[in-house]
């Protein structure tokens, strides 16, 4: 073992109450990645040799191997090993528009009803999504945002301590939860999906959506660099909301 990969053992053992270690893991990948250490297209260490570098289980490196082949960053060929995978473009600065700036875009009025805004524990799922220890404190906000006084976005949150510790703080009528994260630090990624579906009652009153109408959901996560900064759930009502984005290299 050479010296840096001991230095990075210690520096994963360190972290270990920070993350879980499939997520350490996956870090550790990556810096490795991005300081030229392995290169795009060349062959990575095998599992068992990460495995040993790092002393941990087999299972714990497979499941971060397979991770960040979804992600992109690697390519598995079967009986040949795992490689760096080429490099895909990407943009250095990601802007997503709050909401209140789309609807003053439109020429309404924004305000918002803040529903609740608290701090939690993470789920067995929320922790898988966020990167975060099962059980871990998660702060999570429930705000609907009124266009002229007319409902038209239902704003679930979670937002990791770690980003913006004082989230709890904030009052968002006077400033959106979009708006104070982007002072936190820069979104490096995000990822969006899209769905239309019948909501909920509660849902429906809340948005004071007709019985018969459908929403527009938008499941949305962010980072900034390596951290998971936000999992967002985002409903409106069909017939008030036309998604739009805007993104800069």
């Amino acid at each position: 073992m050479s010296a840096g990969d001991i230095a990075n053992s210690d520096a994963v053992r360190k972290n270990e109450s920070m993350s879980p270690l499939f997520q350490q893991v996956k870090n550790y990948i990556i810096e490795r990645i991005d300081s030229g250490v392995w290169e795009e297209e060349t062959r990575i260490s095998s599992e068992n040799q990460i495995a040993q570098t790092l002393n941990i289980s087999r299972s714990t490196v497979t499941r971060a191997l397979r991770e960040l082949t979804s992600d992109g960053y690697l390519v598995r060929i079967q009986g040949v090993g795992t490689f760096v995978a080429p490099t895909k473009p990407h943009f250095t600065h990601l802007e997503i528009r709050s909401i209140s700036d789309e609807i003053i875009a439109g020429g309404g009025k924004h305000s918002c009803d803040v529903r609740l805004l608290t701090q939690e524990v993470t789920s067995p799922q929320l922790s898988t999504d966020m990167g975060l220890h099962e059980g871990s404190p998660v702060f999570h906000s429930i705000i609907v945002h009124k266009s002229n006084g007319i409902p038209l976005q239902l704003a679930d949150r979670y937002v990791n301590p770690s980003m913006a510790p004082r989230y709890l703080l904030q009052d968002f009528r006077t400033i959106t939860p979009s708006q104070y994260l982007f002072q936190m630090g820069p979104l490096t990624e995000a990822e969006h999906k899209i769905e239309a579906l019948m909501p909920d009652q509660s849902t429906r009153e809340l948005l004071e959506m007709s019985d018969n109408e459908p929403c527009l959901v938008i499941h949305r996560r962010t980072w900034s660099n390596n951290l998971v900064a936000t999992k967002a759930t985002l409903i409106h009502p069909a017939s008030r909301f036309k998604p739009s984005g805007r993104f800069k290299p």
